[in-house]
C-alpha cells in the first residue's frame, strides 16, 4: 500500500524469477524505489538484474541498467554503476540533484574528458560507450545553458576540448565580455597542453572579432600569446589612425605588451608598422628628352648616344648591383591607405609608439621614478660593513652585491664612494664581482653607460677583473635591448685572449641580446667553448643559452654533445644550464630534450634538465611535470639533482603561489640538508612577493635550522618572499637578520646568506619586487631566466648578480597623450603608515661618546647610597600632603594624546604621480571619477604600471611634473680618500688619589 515503508526488499526480488515480463517490470520499479534503503539485499540478486539487462528482448532493460547502476553505485564500484548509467539512456537524469547523479556526472566528464585527450594516437575502448559518454555530456551542457550556469559549462568545455561547446557557453551567457575574459584567464591558468592552449585563444579572438566587444587590448594580448606580430601590428597601426582616443589606447596596449617582456616580438611588430610608417622617397626627376631640330630633322648620333646613357643608366646599375645589398622589398599598399599615414599628426603618433615598442620609454620612466624616489638606507650597510671581518671576502663580497641591489637602478654609488680603501680590498674575482655590481646600480642607463663603465676599461685600467667585472655589467645595463652595445661587446670578445675579460664578455654579450638567437655571434661563443678552459667555457655556455632563449634551438644537440667530451665540470655545468634556457616556454615540445638529460649518466647534465623541466614548464602548474620533479627529488643518488628538483618545483608553480607550500611541506622537514634547502629556495621562487603565510610558516624554522647553507637558502627566500610587505610583517625579520649578521659566532654561509637577504629586501631603493609574472597573466622570460642563474650563486658568485632581472619598479606613472607626466593623484584607500616606506634606522648609538668608567671606592658608594636614601624619604614625605591625581591625570592625559593621535590618522591618502604602489597596495588604489575631474585612466581597473591617462580638459594648460635630472654621468673613478677625524679630546674629569 502507498505509504507503508518496506522492511525487506526480498518480496521484489521474488517476482525477478517469475516468467511474465509485466511482473517483472513491476519488481525492477518497485527496487528502484527502496534500492538506496535495501541495496545490500538487491546485491545479492544483482546477476539475476545484469540478466534481464543483457536479454535484448526485455523492453525494459533501461530500467535493469538504472537499477543496476545504483546497486554499483552503493558498493562502491564507480567504474560499473557507470557503465550501467550509461546504458539505462534517458533513465539517468541528470537534472537530478541526487548524490548518485552527481558522483556519475563527475565519473562521466571525467571519463569524457580523458577519451578525448587520449582519442590521438589511441584507439577507444568502444564506439558504443563513447557515443553514451558524449550523450551525457551533451545533456549536462544543455542544463548548464538552461540553469544559466555559463561559467561551468565553460569549464567542462575546456576539459573536454569542446571547442563548439565552449563558444555556444561564450556566446549564450549573459555578460559575453565577462565570459571571454573569464575564458581567457582559465585557458591561461587550468590548461596544460599548451598546442590546446593556443587553440583556445584562436577562437576567442574570433570571437572578439565576431562580437560588437571591441576590446583591442585583450585581443592583443591574446595574439601575444599565440606569437601573432602580425596582427597586433595590424591592430596598432590602426589605432594611432584613428581618433584621439583610441592613439592612447594604442599607447596603453604597446606598455602592457612591453612589460611582458617579449622583446623580439616587439621588434618583429615595430618593424611591421614601420614598413607602413615611413613615408615613401620622393619620385625620381624624369630623364632629359633630346630637344627636337627646328626643321623636325632627327636628332644627331652624339644627341642620341647621350640619352642613350641616360635611359640605360639605372638599368645598368641595377644589374651590377649585387642581391645581398639590393632593398628588401616592401608589401605593397594601396595609395588610398597610405595617404592617411602622410599626415603630421599619424607621423607623431607613430614616433610615440615607436619609443614605447623600443622600450625607450618605459626604461627611461623607469629611471627617473627610480632616482627620484630612491629611500634606501645607507646605515644598514654601514652596520653591515663594520660587523663583518676585514679579511672574510665571502662577507666582502655579499656586502658589494647588497648594496648593487639595494640601489638597483637608481644610479647612486655613494657606499661604495664613501669607502673607497674597504672596497679596494677586493682582489681577483671579487674585484671582478665589485664592477659588475655598478651594472646593476646602472642598469637602465643605457645612453651613457660606456662612459660610466670607462675607468675600469682599457686603457683607464689594466686589471683583467677590473675590465671583466665591466663588460659583464654592461650587459647587466642593457639586458635584452643591446642594440647600441652589441658591437661593443662582440668586438671585446673577438679581441679578449685572458680568460677573465671573456667570461665577462660572454655573459655581457649573453644578456645583451638574450633571446636574439643570432648565428653570427655562435662561432664566437663557439671559439671560446672550444679553447677548453674551465672559467672562460662556462661563461660562453651560458651565454649561448641567454642568446638562444626560448627557441628551442637545435644547438643543444652540439652542446651536449661537447659536454661529454670535455673533462671540465665548470664548462659540463654551464652548458648543461644553457640547454635549460633554450627550452624555456616550450612545454612539451622539449620533453626529448629533457628525457636525454635526466637519463644521463653524468649528474652535472641531470642537474641541467631538472632546471630544464623548470623553464620549459615555467608557471603551468603541470602534473606530470610535477610528479617527475618530486620523483627525481627522492631517489635521485645525487644532492645537488635532489636540490635542482625541489628547487624546479617553485617554478612550475609560481603562478599558483598557494600551492607550493603545500607540495614542499614534507620535503622541508627532510633529513637531508640539500633537500630542505630546495625546499626553502622553491617556496621563496613560487611566493616571491605575495608575503603568504603558508610560505612563512615553513621558512621561519628553517631560518633557525643546524645546518648553516639551509639557514642560508632560508634567509634569502623569506627575504623574497617578504619584500615590499608592510613593515608590521618585515620588522621582525629585519632585526633578526641584524642579529645574525652581528653575531661573531656565526657561521660565513649564514652571515653571506642575511646580508643578501638585507639587500633584497629593500631592492631598488625600496621601490622593486621580484616580478616573475606580469599583470596579464604572461611569464616574463628575463625575470624567471634571471632568477634560474641567480640560484646557481651556490657554484659561482659572481652569477648571483641575475637577482637585478626579476627585479621590476612597484609604481604608478601616468602619462598624457604626449607621454609625458602630468600633475595628477590617485585615492589610497588605507592607512597611509601600512604601506609607507620602512622607518630608516638611527644612528644615535655611533653619535654618544662613551665615557670610561670612574673608579669608586668603596666608603664613596656607601655615603652617597645613605645621601640618596634620606633624600627619596624627604620627597615621599611631601608627595603624601598633596592630591596625588596630578600624576593619575597628567597619565591619563598622555594616553588621551597617543589615542588621539592614533584616531588623527586619515583612513585614506592621495597619492601624487608617480607614486609608488605596491602590490598588495593595488585593491585599495582608485582613480578619482565624476564630474570635473580632469585625468582618467584609459584603461579601468588597472592600478600600477604606466597608465596612459585621458584629458578631461584638454583646453587647459598642462601642469607636469618636475624631473629629476638622471643624465649625468659621475664614472665610478677611484676618488681621494678623506682623511680620518681625529678622535675627540676626553672631557674634563677629577681624579682623587687613594689615601
Amino acid at each position: 500500500m502507498p505509504g507503508i515503508k518496506l522492511t525487506s526488499a526480498n518480496g521484489l526480488l521474488a517476482l525477478l524469477d517469475e516468467e511474465h515480463d509485466g511482473l517483472k517490470v513491476h519488481a525492477l520499479k518497485g527496487l528502484l524505489t527502496v534500492v538506496d534503503d535495501h541495496w545490500a539485499e538487491v546485491a545479492s540478486s544483482i546477476s539475476v538484474v545484469e540478466a534481464l539487462y543483457e536479454d535484448e528482448e526485455f523492453e525494459q532493460r533501461q530500467t535493469a541498467a538504472l537499477l543496476a547502476s545504483k546497486v554499483f553505485y552503493h558498493l562502491g564500484e564507480l567504474d560499473d554503476s557507470l557503465q550501467y548509467a550509461l546504458g539505462a539512456g534517458d533513465l539517468f537524469d541528470v537534472n537530478e540533484t541526487s548524490e548518485y547523479v552527481q558522483t556519475l556526472l563527475a565519473k562521466a566528464i571525467d571519463e569524457y574528458v580523458s577519451q578525448r585527450v587520449q582519442a590521438e594516437g589511441e584507439e577507444e575502448e568502444s564506439e558504443e560507450k563513447a557515443t553514451r559518454l558524449t550523450a551525457i555530456v551533451e545533456r549536462m551542457f544543455e542544463r548548464c545553458f538552461r540553469d544559466g550556469q555559463y561559467r561551468q559549462a565553460i569549464g567542462v568545455a575546456l576539459e573536454a576540448r569542446r571547442m563548439d561547446k565552449l563558444a555556444d557557453a561564450i556566446m549564450k551567457s549573459d555578460n559575453v565580455a565577462d565570459s571571454l575574459a573569464y575564458t581567457m584567464k582559465a585557458s591561461l591558468k587550468l590548461v596544460t597542453s599548451r598546442e590546446f592552449r593556443q587553440k583556445v585563444l584562436k577562437v576567442l579572438v574570433g570571437l572578439y572579432e565576431s562580437s560588437s566587444i571591441k576590446d583591442y587590448s585583450s585581443v592583443c594580448t591574446c595574439l601575444m600569446f599565440l606569437e601573432d606580430h602580425a596582427a597586433v601590428a595590424d591592430i596598432l597601426d590602426k589605432l594611432i589612425l584613428g581618433t584621439e582616443d583610441e592613439s592612447l589606447l594604442a599607447y596603453q596596449i604597446a606598455y602592457d605588451l612591453f612589460e611582458n617582456e617579449i622583446h623580439q616580438f616587439l621588434v618583429k611588430t615595430r618593424d611591421r608598422i614601420a614598413v607602413r610608417a615611413t613615408p615613401p622617397a620622393p619620385p625620381a626627376p624624369p630623364a632629359p628628352q633630346p630637344e627636337p631640330t627646328p626643321d623636325g630633322a632627327e636628332p644627331t648620333a652624339e644627341e642620341a648616344a647621350a640619352a642613350g646613357e641616360t635611359e640605360g643608366g639605372e638599368a645598368a646599375m641595377e644589374e651590377d648591383t649585387p642581391a645581398e645589398t639590393k632593398p628588401t622589398a616592401v608589401p605593397a599598399v594601396e595609395p588610398s591607405e597610405m595617404e592617411p599615414r602622410h599626415t603630421s599628426e599619424y607621423q607623431s603618433r607613430w614616433t610615440k609608439l615607436n619609443q614605447i615598442l623600443s622600450g625607450e620609454s618605459t626604461i627611461g620612466l623607469h629611471l627617473q621614478f627610480l632616482v627620484s624616489h630612491n629611500h634606501s638606507d645607507l646605515l644598514i650597510l654601514k652596520n653591515i660593513r663594520n660587523a663583518v671581518e676585514k679579511r672574510n671576502s665571502v662577507c666582502h663580497s655579499a656586502t658589494v652585491l647588497a648594496n648593487s641591489i639595494m640601489h638597483a637602478g637608481t644610479t647612486v654609488d655613494t657606499f661604495l664612494r664613501d669607502n673607497l680603501e674597504w672596497v679596494k680590498r677586493a682582489t681577483n674575482w671579487a674585484k671582478f664581482s665589485v664592477v659588475a655590481g655598478l651594472g646593476v646600480i646602472h642598469r637602465g642607463h643605457l645612453s651613457q653607460s660606456r662612459a660610466l663603465m670607462r675607468p675600469h676599461l682599457p686603457p683607464d685600467s689594466n686589471s683583467p677583473y677590473s675590465e671583466g667585472g665591466a663588460l659583464y655589467a654592461l650587459g647587466l645595463v642593457h639586458v635584452d635591448h643591446g642594440e647600441d652595445i652589441r658591437p661593443f661587446l662582440t668586438e671585446s670578445l673577438r679581441n679578449a685572449t685572458n680568460e677573465v675579460v671573456q667570461h665577462g664578455a660572454c655573459l655581457g654579450l649573453g644578456l645583451a641580446v638574450m633571446g636574439c638567437g643570432d648565428d653570427d655571434l655562435y662561432e664566437d661563443f663557439k671559439g671560446v667553448l672550444y679553447s677548453d678552459n674551465a672559467v672562460a667555457g662556462e661563461a660562453a655556455g651560458i651565454g649561448l643559452g641567454l642568446m638562444y632563449a626560448g627557441s628551442m634551438s637545435d644547438v643543444t644537440g652540439e652542446m651536449l654533445e661537447y659536454a661529454h667530451s670535455t673533462q671540465h665540470e665548470k664548462i659540463i655545468r654551464g652548458l648543461a644550464m644553457g640547454c635549460a634556457l633554450i627550452v624555456y616556454g616550450h612545454e612539451e615540445e622539449a620533453d626529448t630534450l629533457i628525457e636525454q638529460m635526466c637519463r644521463d649518466a653524468d649528474p652535472i647534465i641531470r642537474y641541467g634538465g631538472m632546471f630544464a623541466i623548470a623553464t620549459a614548464y615555467r608557471g603551468t602548474a603541470n602534473n606530470s611535470a610535477i610528479r617527475r620533479l618530486l620523483h627525481f627529488a627522492v631517489s635521485d643518488v645525487n644532492d645537488d639533482v635532489r636540490r635542482a628538483a625541489i628547487i624546479a618545483i617553485g617554478f612550475v608553480l609560481f603562478l599558483v603561489p598557494e600551492q607550493c607550500p603545500r607540495v614542499v611541506a614534507l620535503l622541508a622537514e627532510s633529513y637531508n640538508p640539500h633537500m630542505r634547502y630546495g625546499a626553502a629556495i622553491a617556496v621563496g621562487v613560487s611566493c616571491s612577493g605575495t608575503g603568504l603565510k603558508e610560505a612563512v610558516a615553513i621558512l621561519e624554522p628553517l631560518t633557525t635550522d643546524a645546518v648553516d647553507y639551509v639557514r642560508q637558502g632560508a634567509a634569502i627566500a623569506m627575504a623574497m618572499v617578504l619584500i615590499q610587505q608592510p613593515e608590521s610583517r618585515t620588522s621582525s625579520f629585519r632585526k633578526q637578520l641584524e642579529k645574525v649578521v652581528n653575531d661573531k659566532h656565526e657561521d660565513i654561509m649564514a652571515k653571506m646568506g642575511a646580508i643578501m637577504a638585507s639587500g633584497i629586501l629593500d631592492a631598488g631603493g625600496r621601490n622593486m619586487t621580484i616580478g616573475l609574472r606580469s599583470r596579464s597573466g604572461n611569464t616574463r622570460m628575463n625575470s624567471v631566466l634571471g632568477m634560474v642563474m641567480f640560484i646557481q650563486y651556490w657554484y659561482w658568485y659572481p652569477l648571483s648578480y641575475f637577482i637585478s632581472l626579476p627585479l621590476t619598479t612597484t609604481a604608478l606613472i601616468g602619462l598624457n597623450g604626449d607621454l609625458v607626466m602630468p600633475k595628477f593623484s590617485v585615492t589610497s584607500h588605507c592607512k597611509p603608515s601600512l604601506f609607507a616606506y620602512p622607518t630608516p634606522k638611527s644612528d644615535e648609538k655611533s653619535d654618544k661618546v662613551v665615557k670610561a668608567p670612574t673608579a669608586v671606592l668603596s666608603t664613596t658608594a656607601k655615603a652617597r647610597a645613605k645621601a640618596k636614601a634620606s633624600k627619596d624619604a624627604k620627597e615621599g614625605e611631601k608627595a603624601e600632603g598633596k592630591d596625588g591625581e596630578a600624576m593619575e591625570t597628567d597619565g591619563e592625559g598622555k594616553s588621551e594624546r597617543a589615542a588621539a593621535h592614533e584616531e588623527a590618522e586619515p583612513t585614506s591618502e592621495q597619492l601624487e604621480n608617480p607614486a609608488r604602489i605596491v602590490p598588495a597596495q593595488e585593491k585599495y588604489v582608485s582613480f578619482q571619477e565624476g564630474i570635473g575631474v580632469r585625468y582618467t585612466a584609459v584603461k579601468r581597473n588597472q592600478a600600477s604600471g604606466i597608465v596612459v591617462l585621458k584629458d578631461g580638459c584638454p583646453e587647459l594648460p598642462v601642469e607636469l611634473v618636475e624631473l629629476f635630472p638622471t643624465n649625468s654621468v659621475n664614472p665610478a673613478t677611484p676618488a681621494p680618500v678623506a682623511e680620518e677625524e681625529e678622535a675627540p679630546p676626553p672631557e674634563p674629569f677629577e681624579f682623587t688619589p687613594v689615601a
